[in-house]
């Protein structure tokens, strides 16, 4: 599965819980609040300062590399 910038934070989490180290080196650090992982990738990374392509980007590599 290719990881996008619609999903929501708590997708990506529930998909493999390492990914929480990903997100916080994006500056987001309250990963388990309702809202947080309801939020789409997006809208967090607007929230936070973020660049959301960036953050996709790494995640996508971060799921190749345990193919």
């Amino acid at each position: 599965m290719t990881i996008n910038k619609s999903m929501t934070i708590g997708e990506v989490l529930r998909m493999d819980g390492d990914t929480a180290g990903i997100f916080m080196g994006f500056g987001m650090h309250c990963l388990g609040c309702p809202h947080a992982t309801g939020e789409a990738i997006e809208d967090a990374c607007r929230a936070h300062g973020a660049d959301a392509d960036a953050l996709v980007e790494k995640l996508n590599a971060f799921f190749d590399s345990k193919k």
